[in-house]
Protein backbone atom coordinates (compact mmCIF):
# COMPACT_ATOMS: atom_id res chain seq x y z
CA UNK A 1 0.00 0.00 0.00
CA UNK A 2 1.43 3.35 -1.06
CA UNK A 3 2.61 5.34 1.96
CA UNK A 4 1.70 2.63 4.46
CA UNK A 5 5.28 2.23 5.70
CA UNK A 6 5.39 5.95 6.51
CA UNK A 7 2.75 5.36 9.20
CA UNK A 8 5.08 3.15 11.27
CA UNK A 9 5.34 4.32 14.85
CA UNK A 10 2.14 6.35 14.87
CA UNK A 11 -0.52 5.44 17.47
CA UNK A 12 -3.22 3.23 15.96
CA UNK A 13 -6.83 3.77 17.04
CA UNK A 14 -9.09 0.81 16.25
CA UNK A 15 -12.71 1.87 15.92
CA UNK A 16 -14.74 4.34 13.87
CA UNK A 17 -17.38 5.21 16.48
CA UNK A 18 -17.57 8.18 18.85
CA UNK A 19 -14.70 6.99 21.05
CA UNK A 20 -12.29 6.36 18.20
CA UNK A 21 -13.10 9.63 16.44
CA UNK A 22 -12.85 11.65 19.65
CA UNK A 23 -9.55 10.06 20.67
CA UNK A 24 -8.05 10.96 17.29
CA UNK A 25 -9.40 14.52 17.40
CA UNK A 26 -8.42 15.29 20.98
CA UNK A 27 -4.83 14.03 20.57
CA UNK A 28 -2.38 16.50 19.07
CA UNK A 29 -0.12 14.04 17.28
CA UNK A 30 -0.34 12.10 14.00
CA UNK A 31 -2.30 8.87 14.29
CA UNK A 32 -3.96 6.12 12.26
CA UNK A 33 -7.70 5.53 12.62
CA UNK A 34 -9.06 2.13 11.59
CA UNK A 35 -12.75 1.95 10.69
CA UNK A 36 -14.25 -1.34 9.47
CA UNK A 37 -16.92 0.61 7.58
CA UNK A 38 -17.07 4.13 6.13
CA UNK A 39 -16.81 6.56 9.03
CA UNK A 40 -20.03 6.76 10.99
CA UNK A 41 -21.54 3.54 9.64
CA UNK A 42 -22.11 0.38 11.71
CA UNK A 43 -21.17 2.28 14.86
CA UNK A 44 -23.30 1.90 17.97
CA UNK A 45 -22.70 5.58 18.74
CA UNK A 46 -24.69 6.62 15.68
CA UNK A 47 -27.72 4.68 16.96
CA UNK A 48 -27.76 6.33 20.40
CA UNK A 49 -31.13 7.98 20.93
CA UNK A 50 -31.35 9.30 24.47
CA UNK A 51 -28.35 11.59 24.71
CA UNK A 52 -25.48 12.34 27.05
CA UNK A 53 -25.95 12.54 30.81
CA UNK A 54 -24.39 15.60 32.44
CA UNK A 55 -25.20 17.68 35.50
CA UNK A 56 -25.90 20.96 33.69
CA UNK A 57 -29.45 21.67 34.89
CA UNK A 58 -30.16 24.44 37.39
CA UNK A 59 -31.49 21.93 39.92
CA UNK A 60 -28.72 19.37 39.37
CA UNK A 61 -25.23 18.72 40.69
CA UNK A 62 -22.30 16.43 39.97
CA UNK A 63 -22.77 14.83 43.39
CA UNK A 64 -26.37 13.87 42.53
CA UNK A 65 -25.25 12.39 39.21
CA UNK A 66 -22.52 10.45 41.00
CA UNK A 67 -25.01 9.09 43.53
CA UNK A 68 -27.40 7.93 40.79
CA UNK A 69 -24.54 6.24 38.92
CA UNK A 70 -23.32 4.43 42.03
CA UNK A 71 -26.84 3.28 42.91
CA UNK A 72 -27.46 1.85 39.43
CA UNK A 73 -24.06 0.10 39.41
CA UNK A 74 -25.13 -2.24 42.22
CA UNK A 75 -21.92 -2.08 44.21
CA UNK A 76 -19.41 -2.61 41.41
CA UNK A 77 -18.70 0.95 40.30
CA UNK A 78 -15.20 2.23 40.98
CA UNK A 79 -15.84 5.44 42.95
CA UNK A 80 -12.75 7.28 41.66
CA UNK A 81 -13.76 6.54 38.07
CA UNK A 82 -17.32 7.67 38.70
CA UNK A 83 -16.11 10.93 40.25
CA UNK A 84 -13.68 11.68 37.42
CA UNK A 85 -15.98 10.82 34.51
CA UNK A 86 -19.22 12.24 35.89
CA UNK A 87 -17.35 15.32 37.09
CA UNK A 88 -16.22 15.95 33.51
CA UNK A 89 -19.81 15.80 32.21
CA UNK A 90 -20.49 19.56 31.89
CA UNK A 91 -17.15 20.09 30.11
CA UNK A 92 -17.96 17.18 27.80
CA UNK A 93 -21.18 18.82 26.61
CA UNK A 94 -19.27 22.08 26.06
CA UNK A 95 -16.51 20.19 24.24
CA UNK A 96 -18.94 18.50 21.90
CA UNK A 97 -20.52 21.86 21.13
CA UNK A 98 -17.09 23.24 20.26
CA UNK A 99 -16.67 20.38 17.79
CA UNK A 100 -19.90 21.34 16.04
CA UNK A 101 -22.57 19.26 17.79
CA UNK A 102 -25.90 21.09 17.94
CA UNK A 103 -27.91 20.15 21.03
CA UNK A 104 -31.65 20.80 21.40
CA UNK A 105 -32.45 23.95 23.35
CA UNK A 106 -35.54 25.03 25.23
CA UNK A 107 -37.62 28.11 24.56
CA UNK A 108 -35.64 29.99 27.23
CA UNK A 109 -32.34 29.33 25.46
CA UNK A 110 -31.07 26.76 27.96
CA UNK A 111 -30.43 23.10 27.07
CA UNK A 112 -33.57 20.99 26.81
CA UNK A 113 -32.95 18.11 29.23
CA UNK A 114 -34.75 14.76 29.27
CA UNK A 115 -35.42 12.57 32.30
CA UNK A 116 -34.47 8.90 32.06
CA UNK A 117 -34.86 5.91 34.34
CA UNK A 118 -32.91 5.87 37.62
CA UNK A 119 -31.87 9.53 37.24
CA UNK A 120 -33.03 11.81 40.05
CA UNK A 121 -32.99 14.85 37.76
CA UNK A 122 -33.64 15.64 34.11
CA UNK A 123 -30.03 15.74 32.90
CA UNK A 124 -29.95 14.15 29.42
CA UNK A 125 -28.71 16.63 26.82
CA UNK A 126 -29.99 15.52 23.42
CA UNK A 127 -30.04 16.46 19.75
CA UNK A 128 -32.61 16.06 16.96
CA UNK A 129 -35.09 14.89 19.59
CA UNK A 130 -33.91 11.29 19.72
CA UNK A 131 -31.04 11.47 17.24
CA UNK A 132 -28.19 12.47 19.54
CA UNK A 133 -25.76 9.80 18.41
CA UNK A 134 -26.30 10.59 14.74
CA UNK A 135 -25.76 14.31 15.34
CA UNK A 136 -22.57 13.72 17.34
CA UNK A 137 -21.21 11.39 14.69
CA UNK A 138 -22.05 13.86 11.91
CA UNK A 139 -20.04 16.58 13.59
CA UNK A 140 -17.07 14.42 14.56
CA UNK A 141 -16.81 12.64 11.20
CA UNK A 142 -16.64 16.05 9.49
CA UNK A 143 -13.89 17.16 11.87
CA UNK A 144 -11.85 14.00 11.40
CA UNK A 145 -12.04 14.23 7.62
CA UNK A 146 -10.83 17.82 7.84
CA UNK A 147 -7.84 16.97 10.07
CA UNK A 148 -4.75 16.10 7.94
CA UNK A 149 -2.74 14.55 10.80
CA UNK A 150 -5.35 11.75 11.14
CA UNK A 151 -4.85 8.99 8.58
CA UNK A 152 -8.22 7.30 8.15
CA UNK A 153 -8.20 3.69 6.90
CA UNK A 154 -11.79 2.79 6.05
CA UNK A 155 -12.68 -0.83 5.44
CA UNK A 156 -9.91 -1.80 7.87
CA UNK A 157 -10.13 -3.58 11.22
CA UNK A 158 -7.70 -4.62 13.89
CA UNK A 159 -6.96 -8.33 13.48
CA UNK A 160 -4.26 -8.94 16.06
CA UNK A 161 -1.88 -7.13 18.41
CA UNK A 162 1.80 -7.91 18.04
CA UNK A 163 3.49 -8.15 21.44
CA UNK A 164 7.26 -8.15 21.97
CA UNK A 165 8.91 -8.36 25.40
CA UNK A 166 5.56 -7.91 27.09
CA UNK A 167 4.45 -4.71 25.34
CA UNK A 168 2.68 -3.74 22.12
CA UNK A 169 5.08 -3.61 19.20
CA UNK A 170 2.67 -3.51 16.29
CA UNK A 171 -0.75 -4.35 14.89
CA UNK A 172 -2.06 -6.61 12.19
CA UNK A 173 -4.77 -5.01 10.07
CA UNK A 174 -7.26 -6.70 7.76
CA UNK A 175 -8.26 -4.54 4.80
CA UNK A 176 -9.90 -5.72 1.61
CA UNK A 177 -9.03 -9.33 2.36
CA UNK A 178 -5.33 -8.43 2.73
CA UNK A 179 -3.43 -8.68 6.01
CA UNK A 180 -1.04 -5.81 6.79
CA UNK A 181 1.45 -5.46 9.64
CA UNK A 182 2.25 -2.02 11.04
CA UNK A 183 4.90 -1.37 13.73
CA UNK A 184 3.63 0.82 16.56
CA UNK A 185 4.15 1.11 20.29
CA UNK A 186 0.62 2.34 20.95
CA UNK A 187 -2.79 0.93 20.11
CA UNK A 188 -6.17 2.17 21.36
CA UNK A 189 -9.02 -0.32 21.23
CA UNK A 190 -12.27 1.55 20.70
CA UNK A 191 -14.10 -1.23 18.91
CA UNK A 192 -17.33 -1.20 20.93
CA UNK A 193 -19.20 -4.02 22.59
CA UNK A 194 -20.32 -7.59 21.93
CA UNK A 195 -24.09 -7.25 21.55
CA UNK A 196 -24.14 -8.71 18.04
CA UNK A 197 -23.17 -12.10 19.50
CA UNK A 198 -26.73 -12.29 20.89
CA UNK A 199 -29.86 -13.05 18.85
CA UNK A 200 -31.94 -10.01 19.91
CA UNK A 201 -29.83 -6.87 20.13
CA UNK A 202 -29.84 -3.17 19.39
CA UNK A 203 -26.14 -3.37 18.47
CA UNK A 204 -24.85 -3.08 14.90
CA UNK A 205 -23.64 -6.30 13.31
CA UNK A 206 -20.01 -5.31 13.79
CA UNK A 207 -20.34 -5.31 17.57
CA UNK A 208 -18.96 -8.83 18.05
CA UNK A 209 -16.34 -8.17 20.73
CA UNK A 210 -13.39 -8.71 18.39
CA UNK A 211 -11.36 -5.93 20.02
CA UNK A 212 -11.81 -7.68 23.36
CA UNK A 213 -10.45 -10.87 21.84
CA UNK A 214 -7.41 -9.04 20.47
CA UNK A 215 -6.68 -7.65 23.93
CA UNK A 216 -7.14 -11.03 25.61
CA UNK A 217 -4.82 -12.75 23.14
CA UNK A 218 -2.22 -10.05 23.87
CA UNK A 219 -2.37 -10.92 27.57
CA UNK A 220 -4.69 -8.20 28.87
CA UNK A 221 -7.03 -8.66 31.85
CA UNK A 222 -10.73 -8.50 31.00
CA UNK A 223 -13.03 -7.49 33.83
CA UNK A 224 -16.72 -8.16 34.61
CA UNK A 225 -17.40 -9.91 31.30
CA UNK A 226 -20.65 -11.40 32.65
CA UNK A 227 -22.45 -8.06 32.91
CA UNK A 228 -24.58 -7.64 29.79
CA UNK A 229 -27.30 -5.00 29.85
CA UNK A 230 -30.65 -5.74 28.28
CA UNK A 231 -32.57 -2.63 27.29
CA UNK A 232 -36.15 -3.18 28.44
CA UNK A 233 -37.93 -1.63 25.48
CA UNK A 234 -36.88 -2.63 21.98
CA UNK A 235 -39.59 -2.99 19.37
CA UNK A 236 -40.66 -6.62 19.39
CA UNK A 237 -40.64 -7.04 15.62
CA UNK A 238 -38.14 -6.15 12.95
CA UNK A 239 -36.19 -7.38 9.91
CA UNK A 240 -34.36 -10.67 10.46
CA UNK A 241 -30.67 -10.18 11.17
CA UNK A 242 -31.00 -6.43 11.70
CA UNK A 243 -30.54 -4.61 15.02
CA UNK A 244 -33.72 -4.22 17.03
CA UNK A 245 -35.16 -0.72 16.95
CA UNK A 246 -34.80 0.87 20.36
CA UNK A 247 -37.56 2.80 22.10
CA UNK A 248 -35.53 5.23 24.18
CA UNK A 249 -35.66 5.43 27.94
CA UNK A 250 -36.68 9.05 27.40
CA UNK A 251 -40.10 7.88 26.18
CA UNK A 252 -40.77 6.37 29.59
CA UNK A 253 -39.19 9.43 31.18
CA UNK A 254 -41.79 11.52 29.35
CA UNK A 255 -44.58 9.49 30.95
CA UNK A 256 -45.15 6.43 28.75
CA UNK A 257 -46.29 3.36 30.71
CA UNK A 258 -45.77 -0.39 30.36
CA UNK A 259 -48.99 -2.41 30.24
CA UNK A 260 -50.10 -5.89 29.26
CA UNK A 261 -52.91 -6.95 26.93
CA UNK A 262 -55.48 -6.09 29.63
CA UNK A 263 -54.14 -2.54 29.99
CA UNK A 264 -52.76 -3.25 33.46
CA UNK A 265 -49.41 -1.80 34.54
CA UNK A 266 -47.06 -4.36 36.09
CA UNK A 267 -43.77 -2.58 36.91
CA UNK A 268 -42.18 0.77 37.74
CA UNK A 269 -41.22 2.16 34.34
CA UNK A 270 -38.44 4.31 35.80
CA UNK A 271 -36.69 1.60 37.82
CA UNK A 272 -33.13 0.66 36.77
CA UNK A 273 -32.87 -1.14 33.45
CA UNK A 274 -32.09 -4.56 34.87
CA UNK A 275 -35.20 -4.43 37.06
CA UNK A 276 -37.52 -3.37 34.24
CA UNK A 277 -36.02 -5.86 31.77
CA UNK A 278 -36.55 -8.78 34.16
CA UNK A 279 -40.11 -7.67 34.89
CA UNK A 280 -40.92 -7.56 31.18
CA UNK A 281 -39.27 -10.92 30.53
CA UNK A 282 -41.19 -12.51 33.40
CA UNK A 283 -44.46 -11.10 32.06
CA UNK A 284 -43.71 -12.38 28.55
CA UNK A 285 -42.76 -15.80 29.93
CA UNK A 286 -46.07 -15.84 31.77
CA UNK A 287 -47.90 -15.65 28.46
CA UNK A 288 -48.68 -11.94 28.45
CA UNK A 289 -48.10 -9.29 25.84
CA UNK A 290 -46.04 -6.26 26.85
CA UNK A 291 -46.92 -2.89 25.38
CA UNK A 292 -45.46 0.59 25.81
CA UNK A 293 -48.29 3.13 25.81
CA UNK A 294 -47.14 6.67 25.04
CA UNK A 295 -50.49 8.07 23.89
CA UNK A 296 -51.25 10.11 26.99
CA UNK A 297 -47.61 11.12 27.47
CA UNK A 298 -46.99 12.81 24.10
CA UNK A 299 -50.54 14.05 23.41
CA UNK A 300 -50.62 13.11 19.74
CA UNK A 301 -47.22 14.67 18.99
CA UNK A 302 -44.94 11.62 19.38
CA UNK A 303 -43.06 12.34 16.15
CA UNK A 304 -42.24 15.87 17.27
CA UNK A 305 -40.59 14.61 20.45
CA UNK A 306 -39.10 11.36 19.10
CA UNK A 307 -38.80 11.59 15.30
CA UNK A 308 -36.35 8.71 14.88
CA UNK A 309 -38.45 6.29 16.89
CA UNK A 310 -41.56 7.45 15.02
CA UNK A 311 -39.87 6.58 11.72
CA UNK A 312 -38.88 3.14 13.02
CA UNK A 313 -42.47 2.56 14.13
CA UNK A 314 -43.89 3.71 10.80
CA UNK A 315 -41.61 1.27 8.97
CA UNK A 316 -43.30 -1.49 10.96
CA UNK A 317 -46.83 -0.19 10.48
CA UNK A 318 -47.06 1.16 14.03
CA UNK A 319 -48.43 4.54 15.12
CA UNK A 320 -47.49 5.42 18.73
CA UNK A 321 -50.06 8.23 18.77
CA UNK A 322 -52.85 5.72 18.19
CA UNK A 323 -51.69 2.41 19.65
CA UNK A 324 -49.38 0.97 22.32
CA UNK A 325 -46.11 -0.41 20.97
CA UNK A 326 -45.20 -4.11 21.38
CA UNK A 327 -41.81 -4.23 23.13
CA UNK A 328 -39.40 -6.76 24.59
CA UNK A 329 -35.87 -6.65 26.07
CA UNK A 330 -32.83 -6.78 23.79
CA UNK A 331 -29.09 -6.80 24.45
CA UNK A 332 -28.00 -3.18 24.45
CA UNK A 333 -24.68 -2.67 26.22
CA UNK A 334 -21.76 -4.57 27.73
CA UNK A 335 -20.61 -3.21 31.09
CA UNK A 336 -17.49 -5.39 31.14
CA UNK A 337 -14.45 -5.26 28.90
CA UNK A 338 -10.73 -4.53 28.94
CA UNK A 339 -9.72 -3.43 32.42
CA UNK A 340 -8.24 0.07 32.34
CA UNK A 341 -7.10 2.79 34.68
CA UNK A 342 -8.39 6.34 34.34
CA UNK A 343 -5.86 7.06 31.59
CA UNK A 344 -7.30 4.19 29.57
CA UNK A 345 -4.20 2.05 30.05
CA UNK A 346 -4.76 -1.71 30.07
CA UNK A 347 -2.60 -4.23 31.88
CA UNK A 348 -0.47 -4.59 28.70
CA UNK A 349 2.02 -1.72 28.16
CA UNK A 350 1.25 0.12 24.93
CA UNK A 351 -2.41 -0.91 24.90
CA UNK A 352 -5.16 1.57 25.76
CA UNK A 353 -8.93 1.05 25.60
CA UNK A 354 -11.95 3.30 25.92
CA UNK A 355 -15.67 3.35 25.22
CA UNK A 356 -17.77 0.21 25.44
CA UNK A 357 -14.71 -1.99 24.87
CA UNK A 358 -13.23 -0.80 28.18
CA UNK A 359 -14.10 -1.55 31.78
CA UNK A 360 -13.35 1.80 33.40
CA UNK A 361 -15.41 1.23 36.54
CA UNK A 362 -18.08 3.81 35.68
CA UNK A 363 -20.95 1.40 35.01
CA UNK A 364 -20.47 -1.33 37.58
CA UNK A 365 -23.03 -4.11 37.23
CA UNK A 366 -25.69 -2.03 35.50
CA UNK A 367 -25.06 1.09 33.40
CA UNK A 368 -27.08 4.20 34.21
CA UNK A 369 -28.95 5.40 31.12
CA UNK A 370 -27.04 7.85 28.87
CA UNK A 371 -23.77 7.45 30.78
CA UNK A 372 -22.34 5.63 27.75
CA UNK A 373 -21.89 8.66 25.46
CA UNK A 374 -20.55 10.52 28.49
CA UNK A 375 -17.93 7.84 29.14
CA UNK A 376 -17.08 7.54 25.44
CA UNK A 377 -16.22 11.20 25.00
CA UNK A 378 -14.68 11.89 28.41
CA UNK A 379 -12.46 8.79 28.41
CA UNK A 380 -11.41 9.45 24.81
CA UNK A 381 -10.07 12.74 26.15
CA UNK A 382 -8.26 10.99 29.01
CA UNK A 383 -6.63 8.57 26.55
CA UNK A 384 -5.71 11.34 24.13
CA UNK A 385 -4.06 13.36 26.90
CA UNK A 386 -2.13 10.31 28.10
CA UNK A 387 -0.97 9.41 24.61
CA UNK A 388 0.22 12.95 23.96
CA UNK A 389 2.51 12.70 26.97
CA UNK A 390 3.60 9.11 26.32
CA UNK A 391 7.13 8.35 25.17
CA UNK A 392 6.68 5.60 22.59
CA UNK A 393 9.46 3.22 21.52
CA UNK A 394 10.93 3.54 18.05
CA UNK A 395 9.19 1.19 15.60
CA UNK A 396 10.97 -2.04 14.83
CA UNK A 397 10.41 -4.96 12.48
CA UNK A 398 7.25 -6.98 13.21
CA UNK A 399 7.45 -9.75 10.63
CA UNK A 400 4.75 -11.00 8.32
CA UNK A 401 1.09 -11.19 9.39
CA UNK A 402 -0.13 -14.49 10.77
CA UNK A 403 -2.86 -16.00 8.54
CA UNK A 404 -6.25 -16.96 9.93
CA UNK A 405 -6.62 -20.62 10.87
CA UNK A 406 -9.71 -22.22 9.35
CA UNK A 407 -13.38 -21.39 9.75
CA UNK A 408 -14.77 -19.98 12.96
CA UNK A 409 -18.05 -20.40 14.78
CA UNK A 410 -20.91 -19.05 12.68
CA UNK A 411 -22.81 -16.04 13.98
CA UNK A 412 -26.08 -17.99 13.98
CA UNK A 413 -24.47 -20.63 16.20
CA UNK A 414 -23.21 -17.91 18.55
CA UNK A 415 -26.72 -16.47 18.73
CA UNK A 416 -28.17 -19.83 19.66
CA UNK A 417 -25.45 -20.54 22.21
CA UNK A 418 -25.43 -17.23 24.07
CA UNK A 419 -29.14 -16.57 23.64
CA UNK A 420 -29.99 -19.75 25.52
CA UNK A 421 -27.26 -19.62 28.15
CA UNK A 422 -26.37 -15.98 28.85
CA UNK A 423 -29.65 -14.14 28.48
CA UNK A 424 -31.62 -12.26 31.12
CA UNK A 425 -32.03 -15.44 33.20
CA UNK A 426 -29.02 -17.75 33.66
CA UNK A 427 -28.19 -20.96 35.49
CA UNK A 428 -25.20 -23.24 36.01
CA UNK A 429 -26.27 -25.99 33.64
CA UNK A 430 -26.86 -23.66 30.70
CA UNK A 431 -23.69 -21.65 31.18
CA UNK A 432 -21.52 -24.74 31.55
CA UNK A 433 -23.06 -26.34 28.48
CA UNK A 434 -22.41 -23.23 26.39
CA UNK A 435 -18.82 -22.90 27.61
CA UNK A 436 -18.10 -26.55 26.77
CA UNK A 437 -19.60 -26.10 23.29
CA UNK A 438 -17.35 -23.10 22.61
CA UNK A 439 -14.20 -24.61 24.15
CA UNK A 440 -12.89 -26.40 21.03
CA UNK A 441 -12.91 -23.14 19.08
CA UNK A 442 -11.45 -20.51 21.41
CA UNK A 443 -7.82 -21.03 20.41
CA UNK A 444 -8.44 -19.73 16.90
CA UNK A 445 -11.88 -18.09 16.87
CA UNK A 446 -12.32 -14.66 18.44
CA UNK A 447 -16.10 -14.79 18.75
CA UNK A 448 -15.90 -18.12 20.52
CA UNK A 449 -13.29 -16.75 22.92
CA UNK A 450 -15.39 -13.73 23.87
CA UNK A 451 -18.55 -15.82 24.24
CA UNK A 452 -16.74 -18.33 26.42
CA UNK A 453 -15.39 -15.57 28.66
CA UNK A 454 -18.91 -14.22 29.18
CA UNK A 455 -20.16 -17.69 30.13
CA UNK A 456 -17.24 -18.48 32.43
CA UNK A 457 -17.47 -15.19 34.30
CA UNK A 458 -21.23 -15.70 34.67
CA UNK A 459 -20.67 -19.27 35.81
CA UNK A 460 -18.29 -18.17 38.55
CA UNK A 461 -20.52 -15.37 39.79
CA UNK A 462 -22.79 -17.37 42.07
CA UNK A 463 -25.07 -14.48 42.94
CA UNK A 464 -27.42 -12.10 41.16
CA UNK A 465 -26.30 -8.50 40.73
CA UNK A 466 -27.25 -5.80 38.23
CA UNK A 467 -27.41 -7.12 34.69
CA UNK A 468 -26.40 -10.64 35.80
CA UNK A 469 -29.23 -12.78 37.19
CA UNK A 470 -28.81 -16.43 38.20
CA UNK A 471 -32.06 -18.33 38.76
CA UNK A 472 -30.09 -20.81 40.88
CA UNK A 473 -28.45 -18.01 42.92
CA UNK A 474 -31.10 -15.25 43.05
CA UNK A 475 -29.68 -13.43 46.08
CA UNK A 476 -26.99 -10.73 46.03
CA UNK A 477 -23.77 -11.40 47.93
CA UNK A 478 -22.95 -9.07 50.83
CA UNK A 479 -19.63 -8.08 49.24
CA UNK A 480 -19.33 -6.85 45.66
CA UNK A 481 -16.26 -8.29 43.91
CA UNK A 482 -15.07 -7.79 40.34
CA UNK A 483 -14.44 -10.79 38.11
CA UNK A 484 -11.24 -10.89 36.10
CA UNK A 485 -10.20 -13.23 33.30
CA UNK A 486 -7.09 -13.65 31.19
CA UNK A 487 -6.67 -15.86 28.16
CA UNK A 488 -4.55 -18.31 30.18
CA UNK A 489 -7.13 -18.58 32.95
CA UNK A 490 -9.94 -18.95 30.42
CA UNK A 491 -8.18 -21.89 28.76
CA UNK A 492 -7.51 -23.51 32.15
CA UNK A 493 -11.15 -23.21 33.16
CA UNK A 494 -12.37 -24.58 29.83
CA UNK A 495 -10.01 -27.56 30.11
CA UNK A 496 -11.43 -28.29 33.54
CA UNK A 497 -15.02 -28.02 32.30
CA UNK A 498 -14.33 -30.24 29.31
CA UNK A 499 -12.85 -32.82 31.68
CA UNK A 500 -16.01 -32.81 33.76
CA UNK A 501 -14.60 -30.74 36.61
CA UNK A 502 -17.21 -28.19 37.75
CA UNK A 503 -16.33 -24.54 38.14
CA UNK A 504 -16.67 -24.12 41.88
CA UNK A 505 -14.96 -20.82 42.68
CA UNK A 506 -17.32 -18.82 44.92
CA UNK A 507 -18.14 -15.17 44.32
CA UNK A 508 -15.52 -13.98 46.80
CA UNK A 509 -12.75 -15.63 44.79
CA UNK A 510 -13.24 -13.84 41.47
CA UNK A 511 -9.62 -12.86 40.88
CA UNK A 512 -6.82 -13.63 38.48
CA UNK A 513 -4.57 -16.27 40.08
Amino acid sequence: MTGFAALAGQPVIAGGGLTGLATALLMDRPCVLLSPMPLGQDAASALAQGGIAAAIGADDSVSLHEADTLAAGAGLCVPDAVAAIVGAGPDAVAGLRSLGVVFDMGADGTPDLHLEAAHSRARIAHALGDGTGAEIMRALVARVRATPRITVMEGARLRRLIVRDGRVAGVEIMRGGVMLALPTGACVIATGGLGALFPATTSPVGGQGLGLACAARAGAVLRDMEFVQFHPTALADGPAGAPRALVSEAVRGAGAVLVDETGARFTDELAPRDVVARAIQAHLTGGHQVLLDARAATHGAFARHFPGIARACAARGLDPDRQPLPVRPAVHYHMGGIETDLNGRSTVPGLWACGEAASTGLHGANRLASNSLLEAFVCAGFVARDLEAASLPAPGPVGDPVPDEGDGVGLADMHACLGRAAGILRDEAGLARAARALAPHVATDDRALVGAMVCLAALERRESRGGHYRTDYPLTAATAVHSRLTLARTLTMLDALSSGVPVSTPVDGLTVP
